[in-house]
């Protein structure tokens, strides 16, 4: 089942890394759930998604299967795992139809004048669609909440170091433009998604709409694109710091070591004792070479 918060749209096959086509063993399809499942044309928020995720996660449990959960969107795997309740409920779809399209720098000085100060501080404000999430949650004094979906768990991931997380992810980034990223994007365009909708379906597409509108040549955007990309994976290991800190025992696999993986998963279907993790993220501490960033 798919934790990644765009992998759910139809159609953002090669921005989001579907990678469909390795959904097979030994020649037989991989059942996944949650990919495909909303038109990119509809929002999707975090609410639809624990609710459809309970109910697949019903479906698997009685076929007496266990379920693996991949991706992707930590606010998702930590909403899984521990509930979630926020003030400010499901997203307001008459805001963000008049917000749509509003350049950042008016969304930010909008939030600076209606939101709280600790709400405005946890914003990013180089997201137009997360201040306009903050703008509804300043507006909105409701609550939504939901109770964990995930009993007993066992996390994995890999690990890299950042030097090779770089090099992993322009790899990615080139691969996915050598593949048609483009003109997957041009094809949403041309069916009419406008590109200040594309502006709120992540980054890929993003820089995409840049080079449609013709505001940037490839070049730039592929730069523009990795630099953005690789801020994003820092924030991520944030994320996943933060869980660690809150009590989340996380096994973080070197080079994504799969036998480990294994040797990992086999202990923890017997119910015998897991060892302790060897690494810990939120205990890594990474430092800048003097002239280097």
């Amino acid at each position: 089942m798919s934790a990644d918060s765009r992998q759910v749209f139809r159609g953002l096959d090669i921005g989001t890394g579907k990678d469909l086509c390795e959904y097979s063993e030994g020649g037989a399809p991989v059942p996944y759930h949650l990919i495909d499942v909303a038109s990119p044309m509809e929002d999707f928020h975090l609410f639809k998604y624990l609710e459809l995720a309970g109910k697949a996660l019903e479906g698997i449990a009685v076929r007496g299967r266990l379920p693996v959960i991949a991706g992707g969107t930590p606010l998702y795997i930590k909403a899984l795992l521990d509930g979630y309740d926020q003030e400010g409920g499901a997203p307001d779809e008459a805001l963000r139809k008049e917000l749509e399209g509003s350049p950042l720098p008016k969304l930010v000085e909008m939030l600076r004048n209606e939101a709280p100060e600790a709400l405005f501080a946890r914003t990013d404000l180089t997201q137009a669609r997360r201040v306009v999430r903050a703008l509804e949650l300043a507006r909105n004094s409701r609550s939504i909440a939901s109770a964990p979906i995930i009993g007993d768990h066992l996390i994995l991931a890999p690990f890299f170091t950042r030097s090779e997380m770089h090099k992993r992810i322009a790899s990615r980034l080139d691969a996915r433009l050598k593949g048609g990223l483009l003109d997957e994007a041009r094809r949403l365009h041309d069916g009419g998604m406008s590109l200040a909708k594309m502006d709120w379906l992540g980054l890929e597409y993003r820089f995409a709409a840049k080079v449609i509108s013709g505001e940037m040549n490839i070049a730039r955007m592929r730069d523009g694109l990795l630099a953005h990309i690789r801020q994003f994976c820092k924030r991520q290991d944030g994320w996943f710091r933060k869980l660690e800190r809150e009590g989340k025992t996380i096994y973080w696999l070197p080079d994504g070591d799969y036998g480990q993986a294994s040797r990992l998963v086999k202990l923890w279907l017997e119910g015998s004792p897991l060892p302790e993790p060897e690494i810990r993220i939120s205990e890594i501490r990474y430092t800048i070479e003097k002239g280097k960033r």
